[in-house]
């Protein structure tokens, strides 16, 4: 399992809000046929699956607002892909409250 923190930032919009394209990529990914799990935080979305899952989401992320009507699009994409042992984002959580004693 991969871990993707994604930001997409589309330009020359009419408003300063994103919070619009936001959700829409929020459905996408309540949509997407790929095997993934994803989170949305205050900064960006974390989606965890296979690389080949990864990868055909993003690109679906990042073409959905030109779609929407942005002129421009910045996409930051980055990958956690562990493989000597299994890897999610709750393992990842898990691990460093294991280490603060189970405090959060």
């Amino acid at each position: 399992m991969a871990i993707a923190e994604v930001t997409i930032i589309p330009i020359g919009t009419e408003s300063t809000s994103l919070s619009s394209y936001v959700a829409d990529l929020q459905k996408l990914l309540q949509e997407a046929p790929e095997n993934i799990k994803f989170q949305l935080t205050p900064m960006s979305t974390i989606i965890e699956g296979s690389p080949p899952d990864l990868f055909a989401v993003l690109q679906r992320l990042h073409e959905a607002s030109f779609r929407s009507g942005a002129k421009r699009v910045s996409t930051s994409v980055k990958i956690d892909d562990r493989r000597d042992k299994p890897s999610t984002m709750d393992s990842k959580l898990k691990s460093v409250e294991a280490k603060l004693g189970g405090e959060r």
